[in-house]
């Protein structure tokens, strides 16, 4: 009987997320993956989590809801401007964010997940090397920020965190009376990080508010995607959790390529009927590629 594990980030639709085995980020969905024992993978979020998966578990037939599920991220990129940008720094560790292709992935030393790079990148720095970073510009000007790095960064952005503005924030925040805070995603822009009391992956942001044991009353303002808002109001019903602000008067921000997992589509690839199997991948792309993530993996581990 075959087997067929159903993976679900936390941006999608909670409807697919109530199907799916596995509700998580990219770094859980990735682990999960890598001990699945599935014969089908059906990956409910974007187009380099079904590659990652693949790579990890190359005997599974890994499934992608909707063919259209890209990332900004990945589209910003263009993989021979990034091999020469690669190039032009021969003596630097090249460390990638997950959210990229598996090509990209292939001209890198290490990925992370926001949730270990600031791990990562310290230890890479305590063995004495440099480092480029790239594709999310965002969250490379944080890392360079907070921690005094000078990282060269490429220069692509999540299209939905970089809609978070300082200035409507500013504005919201003087409208909210009482107690406020602000939790962020590091792929949000640097003045809004900056703005902000906590600085987390997904997976930490979810676990900031379960674990939140301040006023009640208080305002936590969210600036992720919204489908992780879903996760939190289920864990906490008690607080008062909303969406950062992308302008004045707007509190809604959402990935467009996160929805086109809808639960008719989901349905479709469970049943091996739709959807897009991720089985073009070149066998030296996946052997170059495996090695940053296994990287990461290990340490993560």
């Amino acid at each position: 009987m075959t087997k067929v594990v159903t993976l679900a980030h936390y941006y999608t639709i909670p409807e697919v997320q109530q199907m799916a085995d596995r509700v998580g980020d990219s770094l859980d969905l990735a682990l999960f993956a890598k001990e699945s024992n599935a014969d089908v993978i059906v990956l409910a979020g974007v187009k380099f989590m079904a590659e990652t998966a693949k790579m990890i578990n190359p005997k599974a037939r890994v499934i992608i809801p909707d063919l259209g599920s890209t990332c900004s991220l990945v589209t910003m990129t263009d993989i021979v401007k990034l091999k020469q940008w690669r190039e032009s720094y021969p003596d630097h560790v090249h460390v990638a964010y997950i959210n990229s292709s598996a090509e990209h992935k292939a001209l890198a030393d290490w990925t992370v997940t926001s949730r270990n790079v600031d791990d990562i990148i310290a230890h890479i720095y305590s063995q004495g090397k440099q480092i480029i970073y790239s594709p999310d510009r965002n969250m490379g000007a944080y890392l360079n920020f907070q921690y005094g790095y000078n990282m060269p960064l490429w220069s692509a952005v999540c299209e939905v965190h970089d809609k978070f503005n300082k200035q409507a924030l500013d504005e919201l925040l003087n409208e909210i009376v009482g107690e406020k805070y602000v939790i962020a995603h590091p792929e949000s822009p640097l003045p809004v990080l900056q703005q902000s009391d906590y600085i987390g992956s997904t997976s930490q942001l979810l676990s900031w508010v379960k674990n939140y044991s301040g006023n009640p009353e208080a305002v936590i303002l969210v600036a992720t995607e919204e489908g992780i808002l879903y996760n939190m109001r289920n864990a906490r019903p008690d607080l008062q959790i909303q969406q950062a602000p992308i302008y004045t008067g707007c509190k809604c921000n959402t990935c467009p390529y996160m929805k086109l997992n809808t639960v008719e589509a989901v349905k479709a690839a469970q049943n091996q009927g739709g959807g897009l199997e991720i089985d073009y991948l070149s066998e030296e792309v996946m052997e170059r590629a495996i090695i940053p993530i296994n990287r990461m993996l290990s340490f993560s581990a």
